[in-house]
């Protein structure tokens, strides 16, 4: 073994030791799990923060103001105050008395926040998915003259993805009339559509459940196999 292969020795051996420490939870929670644990975490951290300095606040926030800084004035350079500013607002948090100033950016990181949220699930979930629900009707790219292209199960995978849609969204559908007994209450069409609905939904989260089951067993096997080869590279 030459000294270039130590490194990778090394790592490995510190994989090994690390996934035993991991596993070791199945037999109850103890310090060395804890200790892993922090020590995933804190891995993780930093490759963060040394991801958001060099790929974000140094070409965005560092450089620019050494470029102002250097006489090299423009209006690319000069916008860069702006968040300096609104972050030293932000910093105002910390004080009691001057918490008053960072009301501004909060609200402006609130707002944006939003926005980005509330765009996102427009437009990459509604508008998609009523686009796609629009199309499920459109049958001119069928050919019904082929016996062999399956249209029973074409029509079908069309009839179930328009109707699991539309129950769906009826189920969030929550306007309700008063009653001459009993509190208010939705009609009872709507009720049972959206009995169909919440089907849908129920068989949504036992797939989503499922794919997260399938990544954590996937994950699992990958670790033992790694144990396995790491003790019969001895042998």
């Amino acid at each position: 073994m030459t000294f270039a292969d130590w490194p990778e020795l090394i790592g490995t051996a510190v994989g090994f030791l690390l996934t035993i420490i991991v596993l070791s939870y199945l037999i109850g929670d103890n310090p060395l799990f804890r200790l892993a644990i922090h020590l995933f975490i804190g891995v993780s951290a930093g490759f963060v923060a040394a991801v958001i300095l060099r790929n974000v606040i140094f070409p965005n926030l560092i450089q620019p103001l050494f470029t102002l800084a250097s006489g090299e004035v423009s209006f690319e350079n000069a916008l860069v105050l702006v968040p300096v500013i609104l972050s030293l607002l932000l910093l105002t948090k910390l004080s009691a008395n001057l918490g008053r100033a960072g009301n501004l950016p909060m609200a402006f990181l609130v707002g944006v926040g939003a926005a980005v949220a509330i765009g996102g699930a427009v437009t990459g979930t509604l508008f998609p998915q009523a686009e796609t629900s629009m199309n499920v009707l459109d049958l001119s790219q069928v050919d019904f003259r082929d016996p062999a292209a399956g249209l029973s199960e074409v029509v079908l995978a069309r009839l179930v993805v328009f109707v699991g849609t539309l129950s769906t969204f009826i189920f969030f559908h929550f306007g309700t009339r008063p009653a001459p007994e009993g509190p208010p209450a939705r009609s009872p069409w709507i009720e049972s559509i959206a009995r169909i609905g919440q089907g849908f939904i129920a068989v949504t989260f036992g797939v989503m459940f499922a794919g997260v089951y399938m990544a954590a067993l996937t994950a699992l096997i990958e670790r033992l196999y790694f144990l396995w080869a790491f003790v019969t590279s001895f042998f």
